[in-house]
């Protein structure tokens, strides 16, 4: 089943599936791609509101059409593609809200299905990076964002948004040969930092990377770092320049352009993408749909390499 056909049924009617796509019940509860909101944001350090990102993307996703002119294919008849709905978080007790979407994923996971995650804020990435772990062993892992996301603690909480991809080193679940940071920009507490992220096994291209070196040849050092690995992709919007995505809850200046990140995730469609997630829309910051665009658009691209992927391999067979 594909979306919604928009020439019979506008856009603007009827209910605001990812891209107007079949519910899962609607396929048989079984999906090849698996489109899953969070909409948790109780570990944001500034500003909060991303628990409402996952529904905002679905209402900017009735603008895609179901063929990518971009990837030369229309990804919802290569792969049966679905909206799997909200993974119901508790917002008062981080330590249970975790286990509650590792569950889910797990869920998903076993399913057959790979993971197309909206959220939320970022610390929604460790629960679902150890529930893909579970399925491929330690991953390689893309991480798109304006900051590191290593830190240790906020407040002597060790699940935060600003603490994910420390935890999932610590756990093992990471392959620590194949990590890269894109798109980071801005200041930090010190040099300690850079120091302790770059021992975690961590490369960074910075957003000034992007605009020196070009897409194209960021693209390429990224596919050589991740070769042939099983591939986690973690997008926090904030890797966008404000101007690209104000709806965010820590924004920083001197962002990727939107036409950046989408040329960059394009470039990676040679790589084994196990699942990927879209995270820390604010649309209470938004206007215009600026962000929640551009965060459709970029989950788009991601699920157009997933079927691709499930497709080339079925014909494999």
């Amino acid at each position: 089943m594909g979306p919604v056909d928009s020439s019979r049924i506008p856009r603007y009617a009827g209910p605001a599936t990812f891209a107007r796509l079949p519910r899962l019940d609607e396929v048989g509860g079984r999906a090849d791609v698996a489109v899953v909101g969070v909409p948790f944001d109780t570990g944001v350090s500034y500003r909060p509101g991303a628990r409402f990102g996952g529904n905002a993307i679905r209402e900017a996703s009735r603008l895609l059409r179901p063929y990518n002119p971009a990837q030369d294919a229309s990804p919802f008849a290569l792969a049966q593609v679905a909206d799997a709905g909200d993974i119901a978080a508790n917002p008062f007790n981080i330590n249970e809200a975790v286990e509650t979407v590792e569950a889910a994923a797990d869920d998903l996971l076993a399913s057959g299905a790979r993971m197309m995650t909206l959220g939320g804020d970022h610390t929604i990435a460790l629960p679902l990076l150890r529930s893909v772990a579970k399925k491929h062993g330690p991953v390689a892992l893309l991480h798109f964002d304006a900051h590191l996301d290593t830190w240790d603690t906020y407040f002597g909480a060790e699940y935060t948004h600003g603490t994910p991809f420390r935890r999932a080193v610590e756990e093992g679940i990471l392959d620590t040969s194949a990590l890269s940071h894109v798109g980071t920009r801005g200041p930090l507490y010190g040099k300690k930092d850079l120091d302790e992220d770059e021992k975690m096994g961590f490369g960074i291209v910075t957003s000034a990377d992007v605009m020196r070196r070009g897409v194209d040849e960021v693209a390429d050092q990224l596919r050589q770092r991740i070769g042939d690995r099983p591939l986690y992709i973690s997008i926090d919007i904030d890797v966008l320049d404000p101007a690209h995505a104000p709806g965010t809850g820590t924004p920083e200046a001197g962002g990727l352009t939107s036409r950046e990140l989408l040329e960059i995730v394009r470039g990676l469609s040679s790589c084994n993408l196990v699942s990927a997630d879209v995270v820390e829309v604010a649309p209470a910051y938004d206007h215009a749909e600026i962000t929640c665009v551009a965060a459709s658009h970029t989950a788009y691209e991601l699920t157009t390499i997933m079927s691709r992927q499930i497709a080339a391999a079925r014909q494999g067979e």
